[in-house]
This record gives structure tokens, C-alpha cells and sequence, in this order.
């Protein structure tokens, strides 16, 4: 890993709506969003998690990890972060990556990556990752979440829908037919990875970004920078991460996968 030049914010609220008080829900013997930080902390970076409870922060004060306290209006982890970052009092120059609070298995690769990219590329205030998708049933499934780049990582569009559209892949729609021409369906799909890296001064304005009825028809708030002009770099991995927890499905699936893992 890089030499740390980055800080990972976590955001983690108490009241999540599919999976209540998802944070402290236990996996491998210790609460959630401990298994996160424990995760980034194979990175080089400071690590800070941003909450809205006093549960979560005495989680994490038994366990020596830095917090932040914010607001429980925010609407969404970016404002959560913007709110962290001048409690912080980070300068606008510098990096912060927003690693969600229900990834127990996010790669560190990834996270540093993501990091790495705005270093390497100064002119972008925002970068994120993405895998190409290897399997016809994830391109019809509105929660992987797609995105279409070009020949400079600049993202071009995200979306819950089949990006780019093969036509004749998908002429029917039919996921046996993309399953018949899984090749030439799946060659150029990219899966969207939900770790962003932020330039500290675009993070304090991007929650006073004018909303995009695309972001609110999507509902993915990363459309609001493309759709003001701001570009989105995107790294390309060969790492594909497990999906992070929403539901009790997502939860049991992780409990059984951790199982596999570290308890073989």
C-alpha cells in the first residue's frame, strides 16, 4: 500500500430502514461497523467514523477508533461526510475516501486505488471503482449498480439499468439470451463499486450542488456531479468485493461467507 496521504471516513448510522441497527449487528464476533474499520485499517490510512448515535461512538471508543459525531438529518452519507470533514478541519486540498459502513469485506486495494487516483490525477475531485460483470443475472438486478466510462476513467453515466445496451445480446430482454451470448453481453458491463474518493474542498460544496431529477429518478446520488459538471474518474479492478448489507438475506449471507472465510 501507499504511504498514508489519504483519510477514510465510514459513515455509519444507527437506523437503517431494510436492516435496524445494522451497525452493531454482530458478524465474526464483533459489531459491523468494527469489522469495516478493522478492514480499512489494512490500508495505510487515518480512519474515522462518522455517526449520528452514542452507541456507535461508544462502540468504537471500546475499541480505540476515532469518531465523529454529525447530525441525524442528513439525507445522505456524502452530507454526512461534508459535516465531518470540517469537524475534522481536513484542508480542501486534501483526500478523503467514504468507505460504506456495511462492507465488512471492501478490499483495501480498492479503497487505496480509489485514493491513489485523485493523487495521480489532479485535474478530477472525485473518483470511485468499478469490475467488469461476469454473470447475465447481475445486469437485469437494479441493485448493481452499472457504469459506462471512457478511454480517460471518465465516468460517463451510472445506472440501475443495463449499460451500455447490447442490442443484439438483449433483443428480447431475456436473461436466457444474454446467458446464450454471455460473451458478447457481458464483454464491456462494468459493475459500479460504491467507494468514492473526494478532493476535501469538492466534498464541502457537494452538498450545496443543485439535486438532479436524474440522481432522484436513479436514486444514485453520484449523478448529481456528473449532471454539474463535475467529472468522476474510475478505476478499473480485477477485484470483485461482496456486496455490502442491506436486508436480513444480505446479513445471513455475510455471517455464512465470513464463516467461510476466517472459519473454514
Amino acid at each position: 500500500m501507499s504511504k498514508s496521504n489519504y483519510t477514510i471516513i465510514i459513515p455509519s448510522r444507527l437506523h437503517s430502514t431494510r436492516l435496524a441497527q445494522k451497525a452493531l449487528l454482530e458478524i465474526g464476533g464483533k459489531p459491523l461497523v468494527i469489522q469495516v474499520v478493522l478492514q480499512a485499517q489494512k490500508t495505510n490510512a487515518r480512519i474515522v467514523v462518522a455517526t449520528d448515535h452514542q452507541d456507535i461512538a461508544n462502540v468504537c471508543k471500546s475499541y480505540n477508533i476515532e469518531y465523529c459525531m454529525t447530525s441525524s438529518e442528513h439525507q445522505s452519507g456524502t452530507d454526512r461526510l461534508a459535516e465531518c470533514v470540517e469537524k475534522l478541519g481536513l484542508n480542501c486540498d486534501e483526500i478523503v475516501v467514504n468507505v460504506q459502513g456495511d462492507e465488512p469485506f471492501m478490499s483495501p486495494q480498492i479503497i487505496d486505488d480509489t485514493a491513489q487516483a485523485l493523487v495521480k490525477n489532479p485535474e478530477y475531485r472525485m473518483s470511485t471503482s468499478a469490475h467488469l460483470i461476469k454473470h447475465a443475472h447481475e445486469v437485469i438486478n437494479p441493485n448493481v449498480v452499472k457504469v459506462v466510462f471512457n478511454a480517460k476513467n471518465k465516468a460517463l453515466y451510472f445506472s440501475r439499468a443495463p449499460i451500455p445496451w447490447n442490442r443484439d445480446a438483449w433483443q428480447d430482454y431475456s436473461l436466457n439470451t444474454a446467458q446464450n451470448n454471455a460473451q458478447e453481453a457481458l464483454g464491456n458491463m462494468w459493475r459500479h463499486i460504491g467507494v468514492y474518493g473526494f478532493r476535501v474542498g469538492f466534498l464541502k460544496k457537494y452538498p450545496t450542488l443543485p439535486p438532479a431529477q436524474i440522481e432522484k429518478s436513479e436514486m444514485l446520488e453520484q449523478l448529481r456531479a456528473l449532471y454539474n459538471g463535475f467529472d468522476i474518474y474510475v478505476c478499473p479492478t480485477d477485484i470483485v468485493p461482496e456486496a455490502g448489507i442491506d436486508t436480513p438475506e444480505d446479513y445471513a449471507r455475510a455471517v455464512n461467507k465470513w464463516q467461510e472465510i476466517y472459519n473454514p
